[in-house]
């Protein structure tokens, strides 16, 4: 009785260990556009690029550019990497293009420089076109007035 006792014990450990283990695999998922943004800013910050690239929408462009963005992250010093880490995502404008497309003006308290992402909903994901952030001066005239940060509680 106590052999059976044991293998039943032995399989239910083994079964939980294999269920928590396939949900590591599970591609993350953003509710909406400013959530695939700060998911996609906090996996950057903290050197989890893996992770980022799950926010990222899949294209050449925006590939080489975050390329270049991790091998920079990676020859950082320690401390600065640490102070990445540490900082937080300050949001400082939302502003809507239509329903797929939002651009979220951002920085982290590290070195609070403002930042422009786009983030466009694809295939019912919301996801990070990491290329505006270099090219998007040449359309700034067509961005709406930017929404408030109070109105978004």
């Amino acid at each position: 009785m106590k052999q059976y006792i044991l293998n039943a014990a032995s399989f239910l450990f083994l079964f939980a260990v294999a269920c928590t283990g396939a949900d590591k695999d599970e591609k993350p998922k953003s509710e909406n556009d400013i959530d695939a943004a700060r998911n996609f800013i906090r996996s950057a910050l903290d050197g989890k690029f893996n992770e980022a690239k799950t926010f990222l929408l899949s294209d050449t462009s925006n590939t080489q550019y975050f390329d270049v963005y991790e091998r920079n992250y990676q020859k950082a010093d320690p401390d600065t990497k640490r102070y990445y880490r540490e900082s937080s995502i300050n949001i400082h404008s939302v502003n809507p293009l239509n329903d797929s497309t939002t651009i979220v003006i951002f920085s982290n308290s590290y070195k609070n420089d403002h930042d422009t992402l786009k983030v466009i909903r694809k295939n019912n994901q919301w996801l990070v076109d990491f290329k505006y952030l270099f090219n998007h001066d040449e359309d700034t005239s067509n961005i709406p007035p930017p929404i408030k940060k109070d109105t978004l509680k």
